[in-house]
């Protein structure tokens, strides 16, 4: 079946950088639009951004926009996403989502995959 699974979640200090990666198995990567979406604490989950199948289109929420950058590997099954210029308020878990469409969108409805989510902690 198909298993995303994230890594790289930890403690940061606000200004830092931190790098979020997603391996997808059990499907045919190459297929999957992927995206990132987060759960702040104590609210509902938001969209923060997604990637094309081929990886040329991106997109971004306004509130990541400039800071973070989804990228994907195609030969090695996985997505990533480098934030940088953290904040306090980026405080989440962060889930992997795949959509079979060719764009996912900006929903979480789009996407029939998820994982299991990584924490992400901004300390002041």
């Amino acid at each position: 079946q198909v298993q995303l699974v994230e890594s790289g979640g930890g403690l940061v200090q606000a200004g830092g950088s931190l790098r979020v990666s997603c391996a997808a198995s059990g499907i045919t990567f190459s297929g999957l639009a992927m995206a990132w979406f987060r759960r702040p604490p104590g609210k509902e989950r938001e969209f923060v951004a997604a990637i094309s199948r081929g990886g040329s289109i991106t997109s971004y929420a306004d509130s990541v926009k400039g800071r973070f950058t989804i990228s994907r590997d195609n030969a090695k099954n996985t997505a990533s996403l480098q934030m940088n210029s953290l904040k306090l308020e980026d405080t989440a878990v962060y889930f992997c989502a795949a959509s079979r469409s060719a764009s996912g969108g900006q929903s979480r409805y789009g996407y029939e995959y998820w994982g299991q989510g990584t924490q992400v902690t901004i300390a002041s």
